[in-house]
C-alpha cells in the first residue's frame, strides 16, 4: 500500500486507514484481530481509534491485538481527547435517545487526562498521531496551544492534529501549535470541505484524513432499493442521519457509482474511495468494517486507479 507525507511533516501514513469504531460492539475481539491482521498484510499503517468509540472500549480491543498480533512500530496509530458521550441522556418520554450527545472540553485537564487513559488502554507509550477532537470556544486558545505542545515536547505524542474543526478554527490553532493533519467528514456526498478547509490546511502545510469517505454506507448503493435491516438505516441511533440523506443528490451520485463501477469492474464502494483517495490534499482516508469481508471490500479499492475521465464525471454530478 502506498505510504504518503501527512502535510508538510515527516509524518508518512498508508493513503487507507483503519477505523476501528465499531470495535467493541458490532465488532467482537476476534474478528477486530483478524480485520488488524489482514490491513497490516495489505500494506496498511494508519489505525484510527477514540476514547469516545463506545465509551473507550474500540481503544481497548486495539490495545489487546497491538504486540499480540502486530508489532507496535509496524501501526500509526491516530487517537484524540476533548470529546465524550453525555450519560443517561434521555428523550422527553423516558427513553433512550436515540440520538448520541457529545460534551466538548479541551481544557488542559481532560486533554491530558484522556491521553493518558488511551495510553493505558492501547499498552503504549506514544501515540503517532493525537488529535484535539473538537473545537472548544469555552478554553482559551493558549491553554489548548500549550496543552498541544506539552504532549509532543513530553513524548507522549510525535505528532499532533486537529478533528471536526472548521476552516477558522483549523487555521486559528494551526497558527499557535504544531498542527500537522485535519481530520474531517469528506465524501462525494460531502465536499463542503473543498470550499475552505482544504485551502487552509495547504496553507499550513496540514494534511487532510478524510472520514466518512462512504458517508454512512450510502456511497455503497446498499441503500438505493431500501434500508437494508442491518444497516446503519435501520438503526434507530443513526437512522435519522442517514435517511435524511438519501435524496434526489445522493440518488444521482449513487447511480453516477453503479455505472462507474460497471464499466471497471469492481464495486461502487471502491470507486468512490479511490475517488477520496486521490483528492489534492488528501493524506489518507479512514474506513471501518464489521466484518473481515467488509474490509476485504474497502482493500481492493487500493488497487483501483480510477480514469481521469470518470473521476472528472463524478466531480461534475457530486456537485464539484
Amino acid at each position: 500500500m502506498e505510504q504518503r507525507a501527512v502535510g508538510r511533516s515527516g509524518l508518512r501514513v498508508s493513503r487507507m486507514g483503519l477505523a476501528t469504531h465499531t470495535w467493541g460492539k458490532e465488532t467482537d475481539d476476534d474478528e477486530a484481530g483478524v480485520q488488524l491482521v489482514a490491513f497490516v498484510e495489505a500494506g496498511g499503517t494508519l489505525v484510527d481509534t477514540s476514547p469516545a468509540y463506545h465509551g473507550g472500549s474500540a481503544q481497548r480491543v486495539l490495545g489487546t491485538l497491538i504486540g499480540e498480533l502486530v508489532p507496535r512500530d509496524d501501526l500509526v496509530i491516530s487517537g484524540c481527547a476533548g470529546l465524550s458521550a453525555v450519560p443517561g441522556v434521555t428523550d422527553p418520554d423516558g427513553a433512550p435517545a436515540a440520538e448520541i450527545h457529545w460534551s466538548v472540553d479541551a481544557s488542559r485537564r481532560t486533554l491530558m487526562r484522556q491521553l493518558d487513559r488511551t495510553l493505558a488502554d492501547l499498552g503504549t507509550d506514544y501515540l503517532d498521531l493525537w488529535s484535539v477532537a473538537a473545537w472548544d470556544p469555552r478554553t482559551p486558545l493558549d491553554e489548548i496551544a500549550a496543552t498541544v505542545e506539552y504532549a509532543v515536547r513530553s513524548g507522549r505524542v510525535r505528532y499532533a492534529g486537529v478533528r471536526g474543526h472548521n476552516a477558522w478554527q483549523l487555521a486559528t490553532l494551526a497558527s499557535a501549535a504544531p498542527i500537522t493533519a485535519a481530520q474531517g467528514s469528506y465524501s462525494l456526498l460531502g465536499r463542503g470541505v473543498e470550499r475552505d478547509v482544504v485551502p487552509a490546511a495547504a496553507h499550513h502545510g496540514v494534511g487532510l484524513i478524510a472520514a466518512s469517505p462512504l458517508a454512512g454506507g450510502i456511497l455503497t448503493g446498499k441503500y438505493r432499493d431500501g434500508v437494508p435491516a442491518d444497516s446503519r438505516g435501520a438503526d434507530e441511533r443513526t437512522a435519522e442521519e442517514i435517511r435524511d440523506r438519501l435524496d434526489d443528490h445522493a440518488a444521482r451520485v449513487v447511480d453516477a457509482l453503479l455505472t462507474a463501477a460497471d464499466g471497471l469492474g469492481t464495486s461502487p464502494l471502491a470507486v468512490a474511495l479511490a475517488w477520496i483517495r486521490d483528492r489534492p490534499g488528501v493524506a489518507s482516508m479512514i474506513a471501518g468494517a464489521r466484518d473481515i469481508g467488509q474490509l476485504t471490500g474497502i482493500l481492493a479499492a487500493e488497487t483501483l486507479e480510477l480514469p481521469r475521465a470518470i473521476a472528472a464525471a463524478l466531480d461534475d454530478v457530486s456537485g464539484g
